[in-house]
């Protein structure tokens, strides 16, 4: 597919080709850089975007968040997104049961895809590969090169020596089941199921009373798994529960870093300048995975960043009519170049990053203290503490009396091994490695 063809200072048209450049081109069209583009469009329609992804928008995922997770005006913006909501979800455990009074939802990819697409319209380029050549310049698969103020690479995790990760690696699979399954609330976490070599539980979403997205998941040291067995394990589990499947209505499946201990500055040394988003940036949470919360405070940062920009031209002509009244093809220096926008990101990961000390601390204690196969005593633990701690410790938000809780008592891991995890601070001390 070749690039849309465009006015060079309003954006896609069927007219015939000025010059093909852009104010920020979005590399990758998952939740990170669906949402940037979202908003940007939304806030700034004026802007020249593109999103080029290999794909289609949004891939094939589930993205959730607790209510906690993002204030009242955050969950505002990105309700129209959301197709799955409860008042509460429970979680299981060999030796506990509970019900948490806290609501949950759920974004799927179709939704995205759906609202955001309709956003960009030809601002959305599906089905292509690109690369980056330069600070300002990307290459399509057929040779052609795009020009932009900014590029934003949110392609995906790569490999790092600079990150020690396990991974939480699963399978889900949407299933319609022949006769109502009866539940009402999210599982989001079943370890009663017989373990396997690491922490394994069951996620189970129900979407309908016939609909139902179960995911076999394990935290384990190594991100691939044998794809059939974890199917076979789904197939189980249904069967286990009384479900009779009468189809796979699509099947998900993903390793999410889990980040034990890391050298952040080496890291984003690496990207060499190149602004990053989402996974590849580094911003999800360490211990669940969970992603949305940080795309939906990058997206914000982002678009704060591009109206500061906007707002210092008013007062005179547009930045629209300036750049009108310039060379044709010519780019808005008022906005954010590629330099700028790595600054931006790198700012918003390393607050993250500095927030998260602790929760990079229980996943060594997690990975690193006990057998493999009792790593669910740590979190059946974990989820007898009261519900305020742990909605802070979904939202990335304990307090220091909070953390004293979790690490107080007798530990569900041996004692000596907690230490020896709870001092290797550097990838170099760990065995497992991005």
């Amino acid at each position: 597919m070749s690039a849309p063809k465009h006015d060079t200072m309003n954006g896609p048209m069927n007219g015939p080709m000025t010059a093909r450049s852009y104010d920020l081109i979005l590399l990758g069209g998952g939740l990170a850089n669906a949402l940037i583009a979202w908003r940007l469009a939304t806030e700034r329609p004026d802007l020249r975007l593109l999103v080029i992804e290999q794909d289609a928008l949004g891939g094939n995922h589930t993205w959730s968040f607790h209510e906690h997770d993002l204030d009242a005006a955050q969950q505002r913006w990105l309700a129209p997104l959301v197709g799955a909501r409860w008042p509460a979800y429970r979680v299981r455990f060999p030796a506990h049961e509970r019900t948490l009074n806290s609501a949950y939802a759920s974004v799927r990819s179709h939704d995205l895809a759906r609202v955001v697409g309709a956003a960009l319209g030809d601002a959305l380029l599906p089905h292509t590969s690109a690369s980056i050549v330069d600070a300002s310049t990307v290459r399509l698969a057929d040779g052609t090169e795009l020009q932009a103020r900014a590029i934003l690479d949110g392609r995906g995790a790569t490999p790092s020596a600079h990150l020690a990760l396990g991974y939480q690696t699963f399978v889900g699979q949407e299933v319609r089941i022949a006769r109502p399954h009866g539940l009402t609330l999210p599982v989001i976490m079943d370890a009663s199921v017989m373990q396997a070599g690491g922490y394994r539980f069951v996620y189970v979403l129900p979407f309908d009373a016939h609909t139902l997205l179960i995911e076999d998941t394990h935290y384990v040291d190594d991100q691939s798994l044998p794809l059939e067995r974890l199917r076979a394990n789904i197939a189980a589990y249904a069967d286990a529960q009384g479900w009779r499947i009468e189809a796979v209505l699509r099947e998900e499946r993903g390793a999410l870093p889990i980040v034990l201990a890391g050298d952040f500055d080496a890291f984003w040394r690496d990207a060499g300048g190149q602004p990053r988003s989402g996974l590849r940036a580094g911003l999800f949470h360490p211990t669940t995975g969970y992603s949305l919360p940080h795309a939906v405070r990058l997206a914000e940062r982002i678009a704060a960043r591009y109206r500061r920009a906007g707002e210092g031209l008013r007062g005179g002509k547009s930045g629209r009519e300036d750049v009108k009244e310039g060379m044709a093809g010519s780019m808005d220096d008022s906005l954010p170049d590629t330099a700028v926008l790595f600054d931006t990101i790198h700012a918003e990961a390393h607050r993250a990053w500095r927030a998260q000390g602790f929760f990079r601390l229980l996943n060594r204690m997690l990975f690193l203290a006990g057998d493999a196969d009792q790593r669910w005593q740590v979190m059946q633990r974990f989820y007898r503490l009261p519900e305020p701690l742990i909605q802070r410790f979904y939202a990335g938000r304990l307090t220091s009396l909070d953390k004293l809780r979790i690490v107080s008592g007798k530990p569900p891991v041996p004692v000596g091994q907690a230490i020896d995890a709870a001092r290797r601070i550097h990838p170099h001390q760990i065995r497992t490695h991005a």
